[in-house]
């Protein structure tokens, strides 16, 4: 035997001891906990020792087809059941009692849970990593720049930004890329709003080391040089010394009275005192501007573009929205900018994307830590135990959606769904507190997109795929040619099909008849657009999502 040969044999040899041994702990670890209550724990499998469950998790999840990761379960241990997960035994809830549950137990039972890595780089004052009055304390200072009486103002800006962002990147076009220039948009709309941002060479400045650190905070926490966690980390570091920067900036302009309180967030959370009369901090400031930033990255964009989607593959919706939308800007006159009020008659256009985020919604769940031993159902749910709770085990569930594989905004009407079986947001102490937010600059591009463009998809069967979050999987880095149409532009030919801009001063045609009329709604020689989710050669952002702040 040669030395290499036993060097070898004795690695394997320490390596299958070192299993064995764990796999030792994991099996007493797992009888002691069951000897500590008369109370049984939730059914389950605890799947391999220490891997878990988590690679079938991350399977279906990759997948976009996270519920049946929970339907497998559900159809052999009920609604409640004991899996683990990254390393932690968890239960999980597929119900809308389990939901309400979770919803109203933060601080008492359990409470947020990210992974240390998103904590590690977004920083330690940022909302996600606080719980109790911290968090409390810091999401009313947030609100204070959220709430609906301040996207009141704000809806003028962003509405001037879409239509300039349209004009300059969309009309025209021979293709459009929609989900990398609807995130470019989301990022121009987020630097502006938050700190009053509008060069855009600034925004450039800040789109490297921000794309850095989003592709780099779902990694293993451990900060080796080159890696992209600890690439992530230097990015971040990077885009605060920059945000110091422009805090210094605001603050003497706020002492010399040249700027309002209410200018942007970075104004609101400098004037923001609570009620013990304690300012925020720089470090509070700089880290959930970075939050913010990172926030709404990907969700905002990702949710207009698959109700693009799904208006195409359903025309009779989209011609009810466009009607929708033609009346409100007929009532205001052209040339007048989208209000807030404007925004809330959009009742259709909303729930259009209340059923795209039922589909598809940004998050597939969120986790909690246990935080003290509790019984629910009739089952023990140990201290230092995560809980999660799966978005789609009930947007996908025909108990409480008929047909629910279906677009129907319908469903939405009158009353709509039962109580905690619409979570796209989470719910309770931390439902997403940008809700509002995110549902502002929606529908102002829902609205400038319907009633200046009409669509086909380049690929109806496009792939969408889970990271963090959702997105478009890359399927090819072709080139399309525009359809041909014939005289009466109601039918397209062709492997790939097109968006055709229509300019807003255009002959009055109804759009109750069948979808190919919108093909006739443009000007006479005007070429068609093609309309792709595809992303081409840009890398989707890994995304934390809105759920659970």
């Amino acid at each position: 035997m040669t030395l290499a040969e036993a060097i070898n044999n004795q690695r394997a040899l320490f390596l299958g001891a070192g299993i064995l041994l764990l796999s030792i702990i994991f099996q007493l670890w797992r009888s002691s906990s069951r000897r500590s209550s008369p109370l049984p724990l939730p059914p389950g499998s605890y799947g391999l020792p220490f891997f878990g469950e988590t690679l079938q998790f991350l399977y279906t999840q990759r997948r976009n087809l996270s519920w049946t990761f929970v339907d497998d379960r559900v159809s052999v241990y009920g609604e409640i059941f004991k899996t683990h997960l990254f390393g932690v035994p968890t239960v999980l809830f597929s119900n809308p009692a389990g939901n309400k549950m979770i919803f109203t137990s933060e601080n008492k039972l359990c409470h947020v849970a990210w992974p240390p890595s998103i904590v590690n780089v977004l920083g330690k004052r940022a909302l996600i990593a606080l719980t109790g009055d911290e968090a409390k304390s810091l999401r009313k200072a947030l609100m204070t720049f959220l709430r609906p009486e301040a996207l009141q103002v704000y809806t003028g800006r962003v509405n001037k930004s879409a239509q300039s962002f349209l004009e300059e990147n969309w009309r025209g076009r021979s293709e459009v890329k929609v989900f990398p220039l609807l995130k470019r948009f989301i990022f121009r709309i987020a630097c502006e709003l938050l700190m009053s941002r509008y060069n855009r060479q600034e925004q450039e400045m800040l789109e490297k080391p921000f794309s850095t650190m989003v592709h780099g905070q779902m990694q293993l926490p451990i900060r080796l040089p080159g890696t992209r966690y600890s690439k992530a980390i230097v990015a971040a570091n990077l885009l605060r010394s920059q945000f110091q920067l422009w805090i210094e900036e605001r603050k003497r302009d706020l002492a010399s009275g040249k700027g309002l309180p209410d200018d942007d967030m970075l104004s609101c959370l400098l004037t923001y005192v609570s009620e013990n009369g304690t300012p925020l901090s720089d470090e509070d400031i700089k880290d959930n501007i970075l939050l913010m930033l990172f926030a709404g990255h990907d969700t905002s964009t990702l949710v207009t573009a698959l109700a693009l989607r799904y208006l195409a593959l359903n025309p009779d919706i989209f011609d009810a929205v466009y009607r929708e939308n033609k009346e409100i800007l007929e009532e205001k006159g052209h040339g007048k900018p989208l209000s807030w009020a404007d925004i809330q008659k959009m009742k259709l256009s909303w729930r259009v994307v209340q059923e795209t985020l039922r589909l598809q919604p940004p998050s597939q769940g969120s986790f909690r830590k246990v935080i003290q031993t509790f019984e629910y159902n009739g089952f023990r749910i140990p201290n230092a135990w995560k809980l999660y709770w799966s978005v789609n085990s009930t947007h996908r569930n025909a108990k409480y959606f008929e047909e629910p594989d279906k677009f129907d905004p319908s469903r939405f009407e009158g009353a709509g769904p039962a109580p905690c079986t619409f979570v796209p947001f989470g719910g309770g102490a931390r439902m997403c507190p940008g809700n509002e937010f995110a549902r502002m600059v929606i529908m102002v591009l829902l609205h400038h997109i319907v009633i200046h463009f009409s669509w086909t998809l380049v690929d109806p069967h496009e792939i969408i795929t889970v990271g963090c979050s959702l997105r478009p999987k890359v399927l090819s880095e072709k080139s399309f040619k525009p359809s041909s149409i014939t005289d009466s532009g109601s039918q397209m030919h062709g492997s790939c099909i097109g968006l055709s801009t229509q300019p807003t001063a255009m002959p009055s045609i109804s759009r109750s008849q069948t979808s190919l009329t919108r093909h006739v709604l443009r000007e006479q020689g005007q070429p068609l657009t093609h309309l792709s989710l595809l992303e081409g050669a840009l890398e989707c952002a890994q995304e934390m999502n809105l759920l659970a702040w």
